[in-house]
């Protein structure tokens, strides 16, 4: 039998529907325009916004178009409200955005009284991404990549030992001696100093066993499980900034993670 192939546009064959053009509602294409002006860094972190009423004339649109796009805007924690004083650009170096990615907290007692965490950076290099590193970053294999290790310790107890990497080029003019100074969050230098700002982040865990490395920068012994976390966090558009394998010692804390 002779296999018969058919184009679309072939003559006798019924023409095909147009595509439905997709339609979005009017205070989502808002929250996009906000949203690229945020990625322009038109308006900075820690900046407050125009008003409700001045982008509602700006975008020619009703006050409570704007109100439901800034709305949105605020649960995805890129914007905040603050009674009687405006709307303003989420920042990481605020104490209620800046832990908003550490959810390791202690088993008894306050988190607040346990304070932050104390850093030790182990290494920062500038090295090639492999193909896995490149995927993650959406980078090619071979291009520049910063890879930086670090142990956080609680109360002097050696608790979370994390390797990052991070694209070369927006990060340029990082080195250990600057995340060493820096007394912030890490993210806060990160939007401080070099523009990027993390603003959503995916994370796998598992349960895992430490490698000799591991144990000595852990101070624990070999048979002790760790909770593995992965993490790639993004800037806007979606454009990953980070790779983040952290390593979690859970004999006094454990991983909290709130579900709406």
């Amino acid at each position: 039998m002779t296999s018969q192939v058919f184009s679309v546009d072939a003559p006798g064959l019924p023409d095909l529907p147009a595509a439905a053009p997709a339609f979005s509602p009017l205070y989502q294409q808002i929250k996009g325009l906000i949203l690229q002006s945020l990625q322009t860094g038109e308006w900075k972190p820690g900046e407050g916004i125009p008003s409700e009423m001045d982008l509602a004339a700006r975008y020619r649109v009703s006050q409570g178009t704007v109100r439901k796009a800034i709305d949105e805007l605020a649960n995805d924690n890129l914007l905040i409200r603050r009674q009687g004083k405006g709307t303003f650009v989420a920042t990481h170096a605020e104490q209620q955005v800046q832990y908003r990615f550490l959810k390791l907290l202690p088993d008894e007692g306050d988190p607040k009284s346990e304070g932050p965490a104390q850093r030790k950076i182990i290494d920062c290099k500038r090295l090639r991404a492999n193909a896995d590193i490149g995927r993650a970053l959406a980078l090619r294999t071979g291009d520049a990549v910063l890879q930086v290790r670090r142990v956080l310790s609680f109360a002097g107890a050696p608790t979370i030992l994390e390797d990052l990497w991070l694209p070369g080029n927006p990060f340029k003019g990082l080195t250990a001696e600057r995340l060493s100074d820096y007394d912030g969050p890490m993210y806060a230098l990160f939007e401080t100093e070099f523009g990027v700002r993390m603003v959503r982040a995916e994370e796998r865990i598992k349960a895992v066993v430490p490698d000799a490395a591991q144990c000595k920068l852990l101070e624990i012994k070999s048979h002790t499980p760790l909770l593995s976390v992965e993490r790639i966090a993004y800037t806007y558009n979606d454009t990953p900034m980070e790779l983040r394998r952290g390593f979690y010692v859970t004999d006094t804390h454990h991983y909290h993670n709130a579900l709406n």
